[in-house]
């Protein structure tokens, strides 16, 4: 017997995107998906933020950027929550595009290894031009 509960929604319009909170908004740039971050991404905000990149993850659209140039702080629990929603878009075809120009993030996604992972560029409009 299948899970429902455990499948990804269709992708549509029947998607609500989730409110804009302190850690989280996401919006479109023609057919791209746009999730912004600010403040700190750990395991007490994930709950803020989680509902976006589920979302952006989860269907279309096939281009996702997830813009870190507002977040202050990131902890091993967000890198993870990164790190699914890319595999989530790449299991469908998908891209996940990185935006970061704060030098302590990107500090921390190199000595992770996490910078050649999502290849981070300083704006978003280089992120969505490609």
């Amino acid at each position: 017997m299948q899970d429902d509960a455990r499948r990804d929604p269709p992708p549509g319009p029947a998607q609500l995107v989730p409110p804009a909170n302190p850690y989280a908004r996401t919006y479109r740039v023609g057919e791209s998906a746009v999730v912004e971050l600010r403040g700190e991404l750990d395991i007490d905000t994930a709950r803020f933020v989680a509902p976006h990149l589920d979302l952006v993850s989860g269907g279309a659209p096939l281009l996702v950027v997830v813009d870190l140039c507002r977040l202050e702080f990131v902890d091993c629990y967000g890198l993870s929550l990164l790190c699914r929603a890319r595999r989530r878009v790449r299991s469908r075809g998908g891209e996940l595009r990185m935006v970061c120009d704060r030098p302590s993030t990107l500090r921390l996604l190199r000595l992770t290894g996490l910078a050649e992972t999502f290849l981070p560029v300083s704006t978003l409009t280089t992120a969505l031009d490609g």
